[in-house]
């Protein structure tokens, strides 16, 4: 009883106002705390000046001439620099690439039909200037796969997933084809947009672009 008692005493004056004292030094630094993360994580989603719902990537001379090296049976890699900007990290240039490959609007929609119709349509041509450029990241976990010269496919290391010449998911665990990416030629200058899809589903779910 005693014990229960002396939790109930208030206490003396002096130690009243020193615990009052503690109470809101202490919220007055969470308070402090809270302002220093929430100024640049709000900062971050604010959207740039310069920033804009397509980023657009232009290839140099060089990886135009690379591009166009690639044929119907004989992909080429073509590495860019993905410009990227938020308010948070500020301007940077992360260099990727792209898997390019010659072939026709024909070629592409007999071979990859839900491409180009039904709910999995790209809102975006499949093939520009004769190519098609896909995503390196395998649809299956988000892997960089590679192009096997004597198989004629493309072959993820990870969990075997194989895929033809135009795409198309012949093997393995993962639920789409490769992902073609936007290109174009825009006032003389060949662009690719670097685009992030969700891996492992059938749908092409987007979660970044740029």
């Amino acid at each position: 009883m005693a014990h229960a008692e002396a939790y109930k005493d208030p206490g003396t004056p002096q130690e009243q106002s020193r615990r009052t004292f503690m109470a809101q030094a202490t919220i007055a630094l969470g308070g402090v705390i809270g302002i220093s993360l929430a100024i640049p994580l709000v900062t971050s989603m604010i959207p740039s000046a310069d920033a804009s719902n397509e980023q657009w990537s232009p290839l140099t001379p060089d990886e135009v001439a690379m591009l166009k090296k690639a044929t119907a049976n004989t992909p080429v890699k073509v590495t860019f620099d993905v410009h990227e900007t938020n308010g948070y990290f500020g301007a940077a240039d992360s260099e990727q690439f792209v898997w390019a490959v010659r072939a026709s609007d024909a070629e592409m929609e007999k071979a990859r039909p839900e491409l180009y119709n039904g709910p999995d349509k790209l809102p975006y041509p499949v093939v520009n200037m004769g190519f098609t450029v896909f995503s390196p990241l395998c649809p299956h976990l988000g892997c960089r796969y590679s192009y096997n010269e004597a198989q004629k496919k493309f072959l993820c290391p990870c969990h075997g997933s194989e895929y033809n010449v135009l795409g198309v998911h012949e093997a393995g665990p993962a639920l789409r084809g490769l992902d073609p990416l936007p290109l174009r030629d825009y006032q003389g200058k060949v662009q690719v947009s670097w685009i992030l899809y969700q891996a492992n589903t059938p749908a092409h779910v987007v979660i970044q672009v740029g």
